[in-house]
């Protein structure tokens, strides 16, 4: 006992006398400023407990610099629309009757890897069964696994037999209810909310209408009701918490975007209406851009496959109009569906659509951040923020597809990412 007492006692002294982690200086040639869409010469930012102290000014003695040469410094990037424990690998359409959820929180730990390893620092996960992305979530924040800070919603939110229920089995397989995301009537939608916020959910997300990857024979219509929408909504703010809907048909939108939900997820069949009507609430849209071009039409169903190509001429088409419209765009790719890691894929595809590079490279910083409430702690290098940085060669606004070819990622303060930059030294 009097050993374990000692012990404990040069334990406690040792931790009374450790000193803070050193500083680092992250230097490079130049810094994006997000904010005023200008990019900045040099750059010099203090990193101090996981946050930046400083951009520019003095550098406190004992610092260690990473002397990253020749780059531009953006801030880490932010995806609000991923599905990190989900791929379209192997025979994915009967995964769910073969697997645990474990194993899709195994796979999300795989994939949070490389979506960080992309540049990818802050994540929205929009759907994941057996609560396998809010493991997920627990495991990055306590640093157990690598990854993105996840901002996870559990199960979606839909109807008996729509989008976001498992069809196509035999009846007394996957059947759920509420607590597994399936809600008919006010009652059992407010009871979803409340259990998903219960089990660690920080975002709802509905399916406001039918969708690609299911086996409803539709792809737009609506399928919550807009008193099922109200409900999910008004409860889901009680909590301080924001809904996502997805939602492709026009008459899904409109309801979905009249409930008061933040964003709506696709928005494929967008009219002058629903335009009008998101810019006077502030809903953004979140285009999905990439998934347009990048969805493997050659391993999907061929009732699938149909609506897939159903839907792509019209997303785009309408994604363009609110653009050229002002609608406020938040950068989500979707990814499960399309590749994980691939994320800055969808820059490109934003910019043909009518965004400026400067304005593309917003949605997924600062824009993003505003939509996650999360404009605070992230999306732009600025003073006090968690210090998210990232690193690609020239210039992004001169040349968009520079984010697909990430060189450093530093998430909080840790490095993971490192290509080519030379070793950290004391600054004299």
């Amino acid at each position: 006992m009097r050993r374990l007492t000692a012990l404990f006692v040069v334990l406690l002294c040792a931790s009374a006398f450790a000193q803070p982690p050193a500083p680092i200086v992250l230097r490079a040639a130049r810094w994006l400023d997000v904010s005023a869409g200008q990019v900045r010469a040099p750059a010099v930012v203090v990193v101090q407990d996981g946050r930046i102290a400083s951009v520019g000014g003095e550098i406190p003695p004992g610092a260690r610099a990473v002397d990253l040469g020749d780059v531009t410094l953006l801030p880490g990037l932010i995806d609000v629309h991923t599905h990190l424990t989900g791929d379209i690998e192997g025979d994915w359409v009967t995964r769910d009757v073969r697997e645990l959820p474990a194993d899709a929180a195994l796979r999300g730990a795989r994939n949070a890897k490389r979506t960080l390893e992309a540049g990818f620092t802050t994540v929205r996960n929009l759907g994941a069964g057996g609560f396998a992305d809010i493991a997920l979530m627990k495991a990055i924040d306590s640093g157990m696994v690598p990854g993105p800070r996840m901002i996870a919603s559990a199960h979606a939110l839909g109807i008996t037999g729509g989008h976001c229920d498992v069809t196509g089995w035999a009846p007394g397989i996957l059947e759920g209810g509420p607590e597994e995301g399936i809600v008919d009537g006010v009652d059992a939608a407010v009871r979803g909310v409340r259990y998903q916020i219960k089990h660690g959910a920080r975002v709802i997300k509905i399916c406001a209408t039918a969708g690609v990857l299911s086996f409803d024979a539709t792809v737009g219509a609506q399928q919550l009701s807009d008193d099922e929408m109200r409900a999910i909504v008004e409860e889901t703010t009680r909590h301080g918490l924001k809904v996502a809907a997805h939602a492709h048909g026009t008459q899904g939108i409109l309801a979905a975007v009249k409930a008061g939900v933040a964003s709506i997820e696709h928005g494929s069949m967008l009219n002058d209406e629903i335009i009008a009507l998101m810019k006077k609430k502030g809903t953004y849209l979140v285009p999905t851009a990439y998934l347009l071009t990048a969805m493997p039409l050659n391993l999907l169903p061929p009732p699938i496959a149909a609506k897939a190509k159903q839907i792509i001429p019209l997303a785009q088409e309408s994604h363009r109009q609110a653009v050229k419209a002002g609608v406020k765009i938040a950068f989500g790719t979707d990814t499960g569906v399309s590749d994980h890691g691939k994320n800055a894929q969808e820059f490109a595809l934003l910019v043909k659509a009518g965004l400026t590079p400067a304005g593309a490279i917003k949605a997924a910083t600062l824009d993003a951040a505003t939509l996650l409430d999360r404009v605070a702690t992230v999306g732009s290098i600025e003073p006090g923020k968690d210090a998210d940085i990232i690193a690609v060669a020239t210039s992004p606004l001169n040349d968009v597809t520079e984010l697909e070819r990430v060189r450093f990622v530093m998430r909080r303060g840790v490095v993971h990412r490192l290509d080519g930059a030379r070793q950290a030294f004391p600054i004299d």
